[in-house]
């Protein structure tokens, strides 16, 4: 086991600004927390904990250690092996809109060349209710497993919606929560994985996959950004029918009511059906 684990832990949902949740705790000296997502507790966990230990930064005295590993709130097994290891974690969750979070969700992965574009055979809830889509957005459903075994102090529970109207009180919320003692600083500007971001054509992207790991390391380079630049085209996602739309929301509408109960209020901002509070899109940050 690592001679210190994490003080606490970013388990999820994808889709839902955690990244931008990340960047935010990134820039206090308070915090010393690793840029990748190690998923260790989910599908990383053979690799065992001296592998663990080996990623995570050193903290400073005085530092809180963290992690961001989105995949943690969905894996069946995780929330087990992080009350193993670490049982007085500190555990954050960030949620969105269920119906917006899998429509973004789809569309990262069209971007990726890893969808296609039948919006239909993706989010219909009729043949796809257990797939990746639309089974992380049952909120409520993955979060009974870490209620089961974490006090409900230890778990801090947020909404996308409400980072992008006040996030300076909703990371006030967050430090609390961690126990960060000076305010966290302003949200980072920027937008954080922008699915609207010109991208370089997926043909080229394949082409230039086994060079992924050198080009990587050099991609901030004022001629490679710029080449870049020069390639890269606007990626057009097509639109989420309001039928569809509409089917999701119905899927969704009894794991939401669990989660109502679980937070102790109503989620009007999600029944409304209001596609993006922060964009009027499915973006990926707040601000």
């Amino acid at each position: 086991m690592p001679e210190r684990m994490p003080d606490f832990l970013i388990i999820g949902a994808a889709k839902c600004a955690t990244t931008w949740l990340q960047r935010a705790l990134q820039l206090s000296p308070e915090i010393a927390m690793p840029d990748a997502e190690l998923h260790y507790f989910s599908r990383g966990y053979a690799r065992g904990p001296a592998w663990y230990a080996a990623q995570l930064p050193a903290p400073a005295p005085g530092q809180l250690l963290g992690e961001k590993s989105n995949s943690y709130l969905t894996d069946p097994v995780a929330a087990e092996r992080i009350r193993i290891a670490c049982p007085d974690v500190r555990l954050v969750v960030q949620m969105r809109d269920p119906v917006a979070r899998a429509y973004s969700d789809y569309c990262m992965l069209l971007r990726r060349g890893e969808t296609d574009r039948d919006v239909w055979r993706w989010l219909d809830p009729e043949h796809m209710a257990q797939e990746r889509f639309l089974h992380d957005g049952l909120y409520a459903h993955h979060l009974s497993r870490f209620f089961s075994l974490f006090p409900q102090d230890q778990i801090l529970l947020l909404l996308y919606e409400e980072m992008c109207s006040g996030p300076g009180s909703q990371l006030a919320r967050l430090a609390d929560h961690i126990g960060c003692r000076a305010q966290l600083p302003g949200p980072p500007d920027g937008r954080v994985k922008d699915r609207n971001a010109p991208l370089v054509p997926l043909p080229l992207r394949r082409l230039l996959a086994p060079a992924r790991p050198l080009l990587d390391r050099i991609r901030h380079r004022t001629p490679l950004r710029q080449l870049r630049d020069a390639v890269a085209r606007p990626v057009n996602h097509p639109a989420l029918p309001p039928r569809l739309a509409a089917r999701m929301r119905a899927f969704y509408q009894s794991d939401v009511a669990r989660l109502e109960g679980i937070m102790g209020r109503k989620l009007q901002l999600w029944q409304e059906g209001a596609e993006d509070a922060c964009t009027g899109s499915a973006g990926d940050r707040p601000g």
